[in-house]
């Protein structure tokens, strides 16, 4: 894995932590931000030819409306 995967994985890894702690506070406008991170980062990482099945589970995504 090189360095700007690796960088993808550990952004993608943090976005999902603070997802998660947005969802148990019942924050909604920051789920949905922190979704649509996610989304993108997962975007970047297919515009760069990155596989990202596995990286994230679609139900994370599901309660900011941004589902995989």
């Amino acid at each position: 894995m090189d360095m700007f995967e690796s960088t993808l994985r550990n952004k993608i890894a943090e976005a999902e932590r603070t997802l998660s702690e947005a969802q148990l506070a019942g924050h909604d406008y920051e789920v949905h931000l922190h979704g649509a991170r996610i989304r993108d980062l997962l975007d970047m990482a297919e515009r760069h030819g990155i596989d990202t099945d596995g990286w994230v589970s679609p139900a994370i995504l599901e309660p900011s409306g941004l589902g995989l």
